[in-house]
């Protein structure tokens, strides 16, 4: 007698693939909740945006302030900076509020700051931007 040769049935590559990705699908949302306030986007945002001029490196002032520990810091206070005589005169500590408007519309927040010329970011951006320098701050 001969045996009758069925065929086996091999998934094939494209079947495994498709099941991969709808895998990486699924867990994406999970993954992304997952993640810490300030995590690397706020970072990239803060690269992006502010970098050029400021530092995160306690004592490091470039064309603008160091922004360590700006969170609760006193407007225009930080030694060995030569700040606007308007920023000096703000009358206000750092907060999320000041800080996102400021980086959003900052002629509204101090007019007369030194940060020319700065056009602002989207709201959007200075969330994470306050994320990252609140984290990275240790405040």
């Amino acid at each position: 007698m001969e045996a009758q040769m069925q065929p086996r049935l091999q998934p094939s590559s494209k079947a495994w693939i498709s099941a991969g990705a709808l895998m990486l699908l699924l867990s994406a949302p999970f993954t992304l909740a997952q993640q810490p306030a300030g995590d690397d986007t706020g970072q990239q945002a803060f690269n992006n945006s502010c970098r050029t001029c400021h530092s995160m490196k306690e004592g490091d002032n470039r064309l603008g302030p160091n922004l360590n520990k700006i969170v609760g810091r006193k407007a225009g206070s930080l030694p060995n900076y030569n700040y606007s005589s308007s920023m000096k005169e703000a009358g206000f500590a750092w907060d999320q509020d000041k800080l996102t408007r400021f980086m959003v519309k900052p002629d509204e927040v101090v007019s007369g700051h030194k940060m020319q010329p700065y056009g602002g970011v989207s709201a959007e951006e200075a969330s994470k931007v306050f994320a990252y320098l609140q984290a990275a701050g240790g405040q």
